[in-house]
């Protein structure tokens, strides 16, 4: 969520979003009630309009092993 909305919104978002689709629990009280994170997060994909193309987050590069 913080790589789609930065730290403090991702925040904001998962504590107080009510989402329609997850019998109007907030994305932190799904949680909670022990809904499958992923599920949680495509919810908040759909309220928010996140393109499609983004729901499996930011493509991101391995860690060089050998760079450290």
């Amino acid at each position: 969520m913080e790589d789609e909305f930065g730290r403090e919104y991702a925040a904001v978002l998962l504590r107080d979003l009510v989402l329609t689709e997850l019998d109007d629990l907030t994305g932190g009280q799904a949680l909670e009630q022990g809904v499958d994170p992923r599920e949680v997060w495509l919810a908040i994909c759909r309220a928010q309009n996140v393109p499609e193309e983004r729901w499996l987050g930011l493509n991101k590069k391995p860690k060089d092993k050998h760079a450290e």
